[in-house]
């Protein structure tokens, strides 16, 4: 284009550049719009010229995200002008403002199809591309025939030729049904003789989607493919403009071994050796060098050629190369490399027998499973599994022990499944088996699911020289101060069974077995109680002698579980008690269990389910984890009394790894607003082993919430306020610190300071507004509007117009808390000073931590609670991410200022925080409300989070609010920041009765 054809569109567009704001340019492209839209109706009098300068500075509005509909037509009617610099204007500017089912593109065919058939070389350039890029069903129809005999062509250039090939590709891959292809075989192994590389890169191309459509129609061209590579690898008449530093063609490389992949093993010896050659002397010819973009190419050529290796199941030697050159990619620096190899190692040992001759490299892949990137890691860990046998399964499985203390809370679930899978398939005996599984319970309790501790209760009760062994290890584990639910589930079931296999060693009389039992019976859950009731009456039984002491104890137990609300433990303890009576007979009634049948192991099943071996799959479960904690989206305003309507994305989040939980996933969906969660199966005491990590809102969770530019829910929006007075004082900043204290400056600018003091007593609050007068002049026009919640009550006085000068006037505000809410009051103030008015939204801090009366819990007090609190919505539980990172001490600094008090000590895991407090509204009255933080010494911007409350929307919110202050608002326990003076404000006289809150504090 001649320079002074875009003259015009150069000027304008440095005007639009050269505008101030958006409202500037709009202004211009609206003048600029009417302007084009003038000259466009008068048509008759523009020059060509004209109309493509028009045309462009059409393009450039759209390209700045105007609409430009009016000019559709006229970018259409450019396409049949007959002059290149207006035809191309026309090409461009269609492609890019229609799609393929646009109207106008009707008008254009026939011209764009005289330009395929036409002989200007150019023209037909520009319709190929134009086609390529709609590539719309009609154009398939009506332009494909034309489009394959023009790529077929012996008088068409090779610059035409490509374009063809390439516009045909488009249009097959879009409508295969309408681009006809039967009988194109012959012509595909004529296209693939070509001798220029750009025609040929662009045919291959071609060749691949058509040969994966239909690969039988296309034997013929396989030895063309193979005669393409091997001119490729021999760098036989490959011109230097092909060779990409130092390798011929790298493109065409790999999509010919693409195009082999997709025919069956070849069978004609002379191609299959031919083939070979060529694989072997890339597989000789590629190492690793410091250039980046050799690297890339070389790489891409090699992983392509160990596909089509494995594909066509290689001879022994060159399989044992290929693992060989792996191996030094699993060796280097770059991640990108050693993610690649050992993925490669991982796809060769599905499909090949080179087992052993990767268990050389066994040293190195468990280094991997140490790599800083877990994607590294989890390929390691493939890796690790499918190459694990009876001679390595030792080894291997004591690696993944060692590492399940250290891996992120994404990876424990799967590494504690494959762990004890490789224990069971390759044990060498049964004693280590039970050993590892209840190492493995030990240390990742909550991501052992039942299947891996029902397994080894099957291997033991089947194997009675396994037994003693067995209920041996389980009490020994018994002494440690903190004990996983889970194992308590085994250890309660192995020494209900077999602990009198053990009477003769020291302190494992059935008193002392029972005595270590019953210690933890306060912290377990529901189903575990049960199990425990079922081991108390087995060692009554095999107590014999019978100890009076032990039976009352026991008798106890039962009697007070005769009462109990949960139907299966009243049933057990009542027919225990009834049995126990009975004597001798207890002897056949609770004899030991039978021996299970023999069965297919459900942890395998289970692994080939969830097993993943894909780079593809890995990512997408990883971009799912990571929207898993933002599942929560307002999908929009609502009236304040209606209740909320939110999304949730389909999520399944991985638990947390802590000696006290227990954790089955739950997944979550929505249908049309309405949430549906998987039923729990049962409950646990201080860590849900069975409860879902419930992520929705409860039914009645009302008011509109509308996220705020710092994170905070508000009733109504407070955004950016275009007021030419500004705060001297970070708003959001000082919302903040008023969150967790009573008494503090709200808002302040030159002229006006708002200050709050606040009283707060159950579900009753008072707030004292302060709006003082900073300057010598009256503020005129003053308004203050509270814009409620329809969860708070609020009573307030009227504020006068004016604020006489270097005064100021209190604003009283009685608040009632009517139920849980994280929504937030906005005072709307504004006022005028001369003639300057200033309006501002600004957040009032009767959040819902305001409403909380700090209580502190002893244990005796806080596991019966938590216990009644099983399921959901009364217990919540959510894994969060993306926490600021902070020391335990300053975590729990943080819940005391928001007056959920910590207990320390509660937990046993010192990596833990237990916290409660005593809700007050009036729809809940007070309400104890339990949390549990755990978290994770290695990644501290991860926990995981459990909420318990005898109310669903209070268990909900109180969720919600706690992770707000974990995740966004690092300044809620900052003390409150004193306001700088400014110069030209004159401070109001002490000796005021009205000081100014400011000056209070």
């Amino acid at each position: 284009m001649a320079l002074s054809s875009v003259r015009g569109l150069s000027v304008f567009i440095s005007e639009i550049r050269n505008c101030q704001n958006k409202e500037q340019e709009r202004l211009r492209v609206d003048k600029e719009l009417g302007n084009v839209r003038n000259r466009f109706k008068n048509e008759k009098g523009l020059t060509p010229y004209e109309k493509k300068k028009y045309v462009w500075k059409m393009l450039y509005i759209f390209m700045l995200g105007y609409d430009v509909d009016f000019g559709h037509m006229e970018a259409v009617s450019l396409i049949s002008a007959p002059k290149y610099p207006e035809k191309q204007v026309g090409y461009l500017v269609t492609s890019c403002l229609l799609n393929e089912n646009h109207d106008f593109l009707r008008l254009a065919i026939n011209t764009v199809r005289n330009d395929i058939i036409g002989r200007n070389e150019t023209f037909q350039c520009l319709a190929l591309t134009l086609v390529g890029n709609i590539g719309g069903r009609e154009f398939a129809e009506s332009l494909a025939p034309d489009v394959q005999k023009l790529l077929i062509s012996s008088s068409c250039r090779p610059l035409v030729k490509k374009k063809a090939a390439l516009c045909l590709l488009r249009l097959f891959r879009k409508n295969p049904d309408v681009v006809n292809v039967d009988g194109w075989s012959d012509r595909m192994a004529q296209l693939l003789d070509e001798r220029n590389l750009g025609v040929l890169t662009s045919s291959m191309s071609l060749f691949v989607s058509l040969v994966s459509n239909n690969h039988e129609a296309y034997w013929s061209c396989l030895p063309k493919c193979v005669k393409v590579l091997e001119r490729l690898a021999r760098n036989q008449d490959v011109p230097q403009e092909y060779t990409y530093y130092g390798i011929p063609s790298p493109w065409l490389q790999v999509k010919t071994m693409r195009a082999l992949q997709y025919f069956p093993t070849i069978e004609d010896p002379n191609t299959r050796r031919a083939l070979f050659e060529v694989l072997q002397r890339i597989l000789m010819g590629t190492d690793v060098v410091k250039n980046v973009n050799k690297n890339n190419a070389s790489h891409a050529v090699l992983f392509e050629a160990l596909a089509l290796v494995m594909h066509l199941d290689a001879e022994k030697e060159m399989m044992a190369q290929c693992v060989a050159l792996l191996g030094k990619f699993i060796a280097v620096r770059e991640p990108n490399i050693r993610y690649l190899g050992l993925e490669n190692m991982t796809r060769m040992l599905m499909v090949t027998d080179v087992q052993e001759i990767i268990k050389r490299h066994q040293a190195q892949i468990i280094t991997s499973l140490k790599d800083p990137d877990i994607s590294i890691r989890r390929r390691a860990l493939d890796l690790l599994y499918a190459m694990c046998d009876i001679s390595n399964a030792k080894d291997i499985v004591e690696e993944l022990l060692q590492y399940l203390g250290t891996a992120e809370f994404t990876m424990r679930e799967e590494l504690a499944l494959k762990a004890a899978i490789l224990a069971e398939k390759f044990a060498p005996d049964l004693s280590w088996y039970v050993d590892v599984i209840l190492q493995l319970i030990d240390k990742a309790g909550d991501f052992i699911s039942d299947d891996i501790w029902f397994r080894v209760v099957q291997f033991v009760t089947n194997n009675e020289d396994l037994q003693p062994y067995a209920a041996l290890k389980a009490r020994e584990y018994l002494d440690k101060p903190a004990v996983h639910e889970t194992m308590m589930k085994v250890s309660a079931y192995l020494l209900g069974e077999y602990s009198h296999l053990l009477a003769r060693r020291p302190g494992c009389s059935p008193k002392e077995i029972f005595s270590i039992l019953h210690e933890k019976l306060p912290t377990v859950s529901t189903p575990t109680i049960s199990i425990l009731l079922s081991a108390y009456a087995k060692i009554l039984m095999h107590s014999q002698p019978l100890d009076p002491e032990l039976q009352n104890q026991i008798w106890a137990i039962f009697s007070k579980y005769e009462t109990c609300i949960d139907a299966e433990i009243q049933q057990r303890a009542v027919e225990y008690f009834a049995l126990s009576k009975k004597g001798p007979a207890l002897m056949d009634i609770l004899a030991e269990m039978p021996k299970f049948p023999e069965r297919e192991s459900s942890l395998i099943k289970k692994a080939e389910d969830t097993e993943t071996d894909t780079a593809e799959l890995s990512a997408i479960k990883s971009r799912a984890q990571q929207q898993a904690s933002n599942a929560l989206v307002v999908t929009g305003q609502q009236p304040a009394n209606e209740p909320q309507v939110t999304q949730l994305a389909m999520v399944k989040i991985p638990s947390i790894n802590n000696m006290e939980n227990n954790h089955v996933d739950q997944e979550v969906t929505h249908t049309n607003g309405t949430v549906s969660e998987v039923e729990p199966q049962n409950a646990d005491i201080l860590g849900d082993l069975l409860s879902p990590l419930a992520l929705e809102g409860p039914p009645g969770v009302s008011g509109t919430e509308t996220l705020s530019e710092d994170g905070a829910l508000a009733l109504a929006p407070v955004g950016e306020q275009e007021n030419a007075v500004k705060p001297i004082v970070d708003i959001a900043e000082r919302f903040h610190a008023l969150c967790v204290s009573d008494s503090g400056v709200l808002y302040e600018d030159p002229y006006v300071q708002i200050g709050i003091k606040a009283e707060w007593r159950g579900q009753h609050g008072r707030l004292v507004l302060f709006l003082g007068n900073k300057t010598t002049s009256s503020l005129d026009s003053v308004q203050a509007v509270i814009l409620s919640p329809s969860h708070l009550k609020l009573e307030l006085s009227s504020v006068p117009e004016i604020i006489p000068p270097r005064a100021q006037v209190q604003y009283p505000l009685e608040v009632l808390n009517l139920s849980p809410s994280r929504d937030v009051a906005v005072l709307d103030f504004s006022y005028k000073f001369g003639t300057t008015l200033v309006d501002n939204k600004l957040r009032l801090p009767a959040v819902l931590n305001k409403f909380f009366q700090p209580i502190t819990l002893s244990a005796e007090e806080f596991f019966p609670q938590w216990k009644s609190l099983a399921t959901p919505p009364l217990k919540l539980q959510e894994v969060v991410r993306g926490v600021r990172p902070m020391s335990l001490g300053e975590m729990a600094n943080l819940l005391n200022s928001l007056r959920l008090i910590v207990s320390p000590g509660l937990d046993p895991n010192a990596n833990n925080l237990v916290a409660s407090t005593t809700f007050y509204s009036e729809s809940t009255r007070s309400m104890l409300c339990l949390v549990r933080i755990e978290t994770d010494p290695a990644d501290r911007t991860q926990l995981r989070m459990t909420v318990a409350s005898g109310d669903p929307t209070l268990t909900f919110e109180l969720k919600e609010f706690i992770k707000e202050q974990l995740i966004s608002i690092p300044t809620a326990s900052r003390p409150p920041v004193p306001p700088q003076p400014q110069p030209t404000a004159q401070p109001i006289s002490s000796s005021d009765p009205g000081a100014l809150l400011a000056g209070l504090l």
